[in-house]
């Protein structure tokens, strides 16, 4: 009896799909994971780029405490535009999840500490955590921030999704579904936004990102 291997799934034949994420916003941690386990019962690519709260309000009249997050929010970024120069984009899934995982489930300061664990946990370089006080990368952080803002505009925050020539803000959703409820999420959202004319449809949230 001769036993066979069922092919693996062709990278080519999978739709790529381009999302673009700050690792300080809950409401994208929580749209990240559910695109990726969309990508788990879909035929998606994922590709995870770098976009930034603080470039994007910096010109915006914002209270101080948001302002003070604000400060707080080049770190993560600088670190991964970084991290992307010294490895290639390919990392920045793994070290967003690292990020996330501390800074969302665990509830931490995203401080060098914690920045300098998550490259560990990936073998990156420790000394990549000393871009969090540079602006080295601060001209290719700000590119990739505008290529999704290009996309969609700047009346919206992150994230930002691209797919096959439709880009949109969000979804902003809680907590992020599994399995096929996060496919049919996902059909439902591209033909929305793949509609033409179609710009927005949103209510009021009434609750917090549910990160368990």
């Amino acid at each position: 009896m001769t036993t066979t291997t069922a092919p693996s799934p062709d990278a080519s034949a999978r739709t790529p799909v381009d999302f673009w994420f700050d690792p300080l916003c809950p409401w994208a941690w929580m749209t990240s994971r559910w695109l990726l386990e969309a990508a788990r019962v879909r035929d998606l690519e994922p590709s995870f780029h770098v976009m930034s709260l603080a470039v994007l309000n910096e010109d915006k009249d914002v209270p101080d405490d948001y302002r003070e997050m604000l400060q707080r929010a080049w770190g993560p970024v600088r670190v991964c535009m970084a991290a992307a120069a010294k490895a290639g984009p390919e990392v920045l899934l793994p070290l967003y999840t690292a990020l996330g995982n501390r800074i969302h489930l665990e509830g931490r300061s995203p401080d060098r500490a914690l920045v300098e664990e998550a490259l560990a946990e990936l073998g990156l370089p420790e000394d990549l955590s000393a871009a969090m006080a540079s602006d080295e990368h601060d001209e290719a952080l700000r590119a990739s921030h505008s290529r999704a803002m290009d996309m969609v505009g700047e009346e919206v925050g992150t994230p930002v999704i691209s797919v096959e020539g439709v880009a949109f803000f969000g979804p902003v959703v809680t907590p992020a579904p599994r399995g096929e409820e996060a496919g049919r999420l996902w059909d439902g959202v591209r033909l929305v936004a793949g509609t033409p004319g179609f710009y927005e449809l949103k209510r009021s949230r009434t609750k917090g990102p549910d990160l368990g």
